[in-house]
């Protein structure tokens, strides 16, 4: 398995992971509504061209890049502008498949928004969050939709976790690390987002970063410990999950694996 980068393992050790990702879900009843007969969707065509552009999908190491260094001042605008449409819109006038496509993007667009707003920076955690000596900015309140002042913890724990309930979603969301899931090259839409997420998953099981099995040991991501109770009720069943998205080989021996299991994550931002 490639090894933790520098900065994931100083962060590592000066922050307990867990801070930023063991949030409970909570719904926020208020973003609960929607409308199942209103089939049209929100156009996330500038979000799409944008990670076209920038994330690079060829990188030797299997994990997607943005180029964060390249973005030039119009594309910034045109970021700034699409996140600035989508605080217009109200998703409860849609039906839950364009919801989810929304908040998705929503998310992942913010998050890249940010790092640009303090780039040069080695990791996410890097930018101050909303409380004096915060860990990383989740808790920053980053968004008004709806008349509601939104952050990432909002979106990813108080709406998209516990009104889906899909564990996929953890596929989907990135936080500008290399220890997270691929940053896609292409925006979710109420048509592809199944896909998507399913391919994602793949991705990310089969890669070391997410799931790696040498021997008896056993070393995965540690998204399957913050959201262990997403993905199953146990270890035991959640290396059935991995298996489900492994490749053949790799869920054979997951089967039948009976050993410990070994959580990591790096914080080292996702630039080539």
């Amino acid at each position: 398995m490639r090894n933790l980068s520098v900065i994931g393992l100083l962060v590592g050790l000066l922050f307990p992971l867990s801070i930023q990702a063991s949030q409970p879900a909570e719904v926020w009843s208020f973003w609960e509504e929607s409308n199942e007969s209103n089939p049209r969707d929100i156009d996330h065509g500038d979000w799409d061209i944008l990670l076209q552009r920038y994330v690079v999908t060829d990188h030797p190491s299997g994990i997607n890049r943005f180029r964060y260094a390249s973005v030039v001042k119009a594309d910034r605008k045109t970021l700034g502008r699409y996140i600035d449409r989508l605080a217009k819109t109200d998703p409860r006038d849609y039906n839950r498949k364009v919801q989810k496509a929304y908040w998705l993007n929503l998310y992942n667009a913010l998050t890249v928004k940010l790092v640009l707003d303090h780039y040069p920076i080695d990791s996410i955690t890097a930018i101050p969050g909303r409380k004096r000596m915060s860990y990383g900015p989740w808790d920053k309140r980053l968004v008004k939709v709806a008349g509601k002042k939104l952050s990432l913890n909002d979106i990813e724990h108080r709406i998209l976790r516990p009104i889906w309930q899909d564990h996929r979603i953890h596929f989907a969301l990135n936080s500008a690390s290399l220890g997270s899931p691929q940053i896609l090259p292409q925006a979710f839409t109420q048509t592809n987002t199944k896909a998507l997420l399913k391919q994602a998953g793949k991705d990310f099981i089969n890669h070391p970063r997410g799931v790696h099995l040498e021997q008896d040991r056993l070393q995965v991501s540690s998204i399957f410990d913050w959201y262990q109770q997403d993905f199953a009720r146990d270890e035991k069943m959640l290396t059935k999950i991995f298996a489900h998205y492994a490749n053949d080989k790799l869920a054979l021996y997951l089967l039948g694996f009976q050993g410990e299991i070994n959580y990591s994550h790096d914080w080292a931002l996702n630039s080539p």
